[in-house]
């Protein structure tokens, strides 16, 4: 059953599925929270461009809105027809001249999520990747360790924060993105990554067996 009839059927209206591939920076849009129109914020996308998040995850064309909705989490972008083009994930901080900080939305394409099926049901709509349970920032063309994800495979293996990750299977990396990247082309998770480490200065290789990331996290409970 489709999502429209489902929601039909439960007299809930819904939105039409959108393609935000044809939204461009400059775009009027809406982002729609929890509550109604009264949590309703009128915006524009001011920028379509890669993200990479500490806690492996990489989009190629994330969506970037203002004013930032307060209650960004789960939000709908609505375009100008009416239609779906988004959900909404974070809030980000843009730097402005004099110092001043511009605070952003930073949308899911729609495109890019399961099908609602596959979501309701818990379906796995791909293999999954390698996680590492690393998190990691940019500073400076170098990716370093920040933390871990619990006991993760990255933290097993004897991972350091401060550690500075300089290569994955031999090849250099110097952005998350790239690392994110090189890990992933490796093959599904529970495949081997090899890192080359820099620790003050103590350069070595390490290997990490890496982990299908949704078996360590809680499960859902689905009706």
């Amino acid at each position: 059953m489709s999502h429209k009839a489902m929601a039909l059927k439960r007299g809930i209206p819904s939105l039409p599925i959108g393609d935000s591939r044809h939204a461009v920076v400059g775009d009027q849009v809406i982002t729609a929270g929890a509550g109604g129109r009264a949590h309703a914020v009128a915006a524009r996308i001011v920028a379509r461009q890669e993200f990479a998040g500490y806690w492996e995850y990489v989009l190629d064309g994330a969506i970037f809105t203002t004013p930032a909705h307060p209650h960004w989490g789960g939000a709908a972008l609505i375009g100008p027809g009416g239609d779906l083009l988004g959900v909404g994930s974070l809030q980000v901080a843009h730097p402005l001249a004099g110092g001043r900080i511009l605070p952003l939305n930073m949308v899911v394409p729609i495109e890019l999520l399961p099908p609602l099926d596959d979501l309701l049901s818990g379906r796995v709509v791909r293999p999954p990747r390698p996680w590492l349970g690393v998190y990691a920032q940019e500073i400076d063309n170098a990716v370093i360790v920040a933390g871990f994800a619990g006991e993760g495979p990255a933290r097993r293996a004897g991972l350091h924060e401060g550690d500075v990750i300089m290569a994955v299977a031999g090849s250099e990396v110097t952005t998350l993105a790239d690392f994110y990247r090189s890990v992933w082309a490796l093959g599904d998770a529970g495949v081997e990554a090899p890192l080359t480490l820099n620790r003050e200065g103590d350069i070595f290789d390490v290997t990490i067996k890496t982990w299908d990331r949704r078996k360590f996290l809680k499960k859902p409970r689905l009706h």
